[in-house]
């Protein structure tokens, strides 16, 4: 089962993801609202629609500020269609003025939903009502049109800037380049670079950020080539560039020539930081050479240098991949006993752990534990699970998690549902294909636009099965909405 990734932690990035897109956003200490407040605005905005929804907004009583309306709007991020409705009634209201960090969450769920004339429109509202355009309103909508596979309408909106009264700047460029380099898209950032180099005079940052992309597509002489000429202009290799390399190294398998490479870099006097331990115990661990590993975390103090909890998280999944879930939980409780916090990644990489262990009540156990430890699950920590009781055949427990997540506060996203809809078609059943129809409508009603292949799966199924009339009116809602895929093959 293909469900491991490298902990998020241990990855050399220059950048901020905007599909995380609250770390874009800067919230006042003691925010202007209650927390009872929120959760009365998060559940009318949930639970109900259209009219009922304005009635119960108007009636709340709630006292509308910028902070509460910014949080709501982060708690539906995965119902587009509810956050939209709530976007635009809250604008409405008497001396109330969306902050640029609510235009920006909603920006940014407009572009996740492909829905850009609505974005645009909301660009043009951002002008008429003085709220500043920012480099990170753009950053946004440039990487989710990379993300749909539109690069170059993502080359436009950077050159189109200066029109909403925010030129680029390198910052910007940058974060332009690694949006390309996230998507594999590096000999399009590669040209874009060499195109506008003397416009936008590149920085360590830049250089790093195109080492990176070329060891994502795991091609290391061209990463080795762009930190020369890094090194030709002037610039010193930073530790973010040596760790980028290094991780490049074992990312392609060449563990031999990571450690030589690493043995060089220190000769030539570079004292390595945690990441690179973590960088070097991930990738020699992960290559099948779990004691070494465990040794090199075992030497971090010797060496004066402190693991965080991102190498514990390394540590974790290594054992968990290559020993077992009861050695990742000694490392785990030793990681308690130090005092460390674990974070969200640590919770999901054991909960991983056990499910592909096949401990699936224990994983919902330890879900269960998180929660009253004061970490709360997110989307992947569902999805992990939803994603392990398919594989195993228990789709009714599946169901059961998407149940629970349609409660809030933690939505079903577009992989939750693609999760779902594969097994269900997979049935070849007609009361799985009835509830694969039923999954569809709800994720297009919540904005998310099916697969092309997944709705012709579904639509297909329900003819095959007998459900005839149900496909037919599911074909009647992708004939009156653009939001479904335009081509149906029968």
């Amino acid at each position: 089962m293909g469900r491991w990734v490298l902990p998020l932690q241990v990855r050399n990035h220059n950048r901020l993801s905007v599909f995380h897109f609250a770390a874009f956003c800067t919230h006042t200490q003691n925010p202007s609202y209650s927390e009872s407040d929120l959760e009365k605005a998060t559940a009318i905005v949930l639970e109900n629609k259209d009219n009922s929804l304005f009635a119960g907004l108007e009636q709340s009583g709630i006292r509308w500020s910028p902070p509460l309306v910014e949080k709501v709007l982060k708690n539906i991020w995965n119902d587009g269609t509810q956050a939209l409705q709530f976007f635009n009634w809250v604008g409405k209201q008497k001396r109330f003025k969306h902050s640029p960090d609510a235009y920006n969450y909603m920006i940014d769920i407009l572009a996740r939903m492909k829905d850009y004339r609505t974005l645009w429109h909301l660009m043009s509202n951002m002008q008429r009502e003085g709220c500043p355009v920012t480099p990170k309103t753009f950053a946004i909508i440039i990487e989710r049109y990379i993300a749909a596979g539109r690069e170059d309408k993502a080359t436009r909106v950077f050159f189109s800037m200066p029109e909403y009264g925010c030129p680029p700047d390198l910052p910007a460029f940058n974060a332009f380049l690694d949006s390309l380099c996230k998507a594999k898209k590096v000999l399009r950032a590669d040209r874009i670079f060499r195109d506008l180099k003397y416009r936008f005079r590149p920085d360590s940052i830049t250089y790093n950020t195109l080492a990176n992309g070329w060891c994502m597509v795991k091609n290391i002489p061209m990463a080795q080539r762009v930190l020369k000429e890094m090194v030709d202009k002037g610039f010193q290799p930073t530790p973010v560039t040596y760790n980028t390399l290094l991780h490049g190294f074992f990312i392609t398998g060449q563990v031999k020539e990571a450690w030589l490479f690493y043995k060089e870099i220190k000769r030539r006097g570079f004292s390595p930081n945690v990441v690179t331990y973590t960088t070097i115990l991930y990738g020699i661990g992960m290559a099948g050479k779990v004691e070494k590993a465990k040794k090199i975390f075992d030497n971090m103090i010797e060496n004066d240098c402190l693991p965080n909890v991102a190498t514990y998280n390394a540590m974790i999944q290594v054992l968990c991949r290559k020993k077992s879930v009861t050695d990742a939980f000694e490392v785990f409780d030793e990681m308690l006993r130090r005092g460390y916090v674990p974070n969200l990644t640590t919770y999901n990489i054991l909960i991983r752990g056990l499910c592909h262990s096949k401990q699936m009540d224990r994983a919902l156990e330890f879900k269960n534990q998180m929660e009253k430890n004061g970490c709360h699950p997110d989307v992947r920590t569902f999805n992990i699970i939803i994603g392990y009781f398919c594989d195993l055949g228990q789709i009714e427990r599946a169901l059961s998690i998407l149940k629970d997540m349609r409660a809030g506060p933690c939505l079903p996203n577009l992989d939750t549902y693609n999760i779902l809809l594969s097994v269900l078609c997979a049935t070849r059943k007609s009361d799985g294909l009835v509830e694969a129809g039923k999954l569809l409508q709800e994720m297009v009603g919540k904005g998310f636009i099916p697969r092309r292949f997944v709705y012709n799966r579904v639509i297909n199924g329900l003819f095959l099965t007998g459900s005839q009339e149900f496909a037919k009116e599911l074909l009647r809602a992708q004939s009156q909405s653009g939001r479904l895929p335009k081509h149906i093959r029968m």
